[in-house]
């Protein structure tokens, strides 16, 4: 049995969660509202407080998915209810990000600065200048902005210079020495 899979959801109050027909879950909180269409073949029950995940039977594919299904249901009530962040760190001479609007403004030592949109039901925040964090309920959206972000100018291993996480260990490189 899937150690993940068979764990109940606890649902904290305040939020609702509805499972229509072909397992469309969607989930209500004082953040907003998530909806998702999961594998129809897993069995998604709600007992009082508890959302509870089970597989027809022990395939591969659905041991597999057992455990995506309740991690992607409880990511969502997590999302409803404290929602997540990305913290990125701008690391060079130089280089710093601003706000304009809704418009995140990149300088990243190339010849024009780099301007990226916020999307929908994300919010970005800019700390100082150089460090900028990711908001919204979403933890996939928030996820992959914050690496389209990264990828602008990813950290590089001899200075550090670049766009990083703040959790993340960047390893460096000695560069060549002159000879003597």
């Amino acid at each position: 049995m899937s150690r993940i899979g068979r764990m109940p959801i606890a649902i904290p109050a305040g939020v609702t969660v509805d499972i229509a027909e072909n397992n469309k879950v969607t989930v209500k909180g004082p953040k907003g509202t998530l909806e998702r269409v999961l594998p129809e073949e897993m069995d998604i029950k709600l007992d009082g407080e508890t959302v509870v995940v089970s597989r027809p039977n022990d395939l591969k594919r659905m041991k597999s998915l057992h455990g995506l299904t309740r991690t992607l249901i409880a990511n969502m009530v997590k999302g409803v209810t404290d929602g997540y962040e990305k913290v990125l760190e701008i690391n060079g001479v130089g280089y710093r990000a601003q706000k304009q609007g809704k418009k995140l403004v990149l300088s990243l030592g190339y010849s024009h600065p780099v301007e990226m949109e916020d999307p929908e039901g994300l919010e970005t925040v800019v700390e100082g200048t150089n460090k900028i964090t990711v908001k919204g309920i979403d933890k996939e959206k928030v996820g992959q902005f914050a690496a389209e972000i990264r990828d602008k100018r990813r950290p590089e291993p001899y200075k550090g210079k670049g766009i990083k996480y703040a959790d993340e260990v960047i390893r460096r490189k000695v560069g060549k020495t002159g000879k003597k």
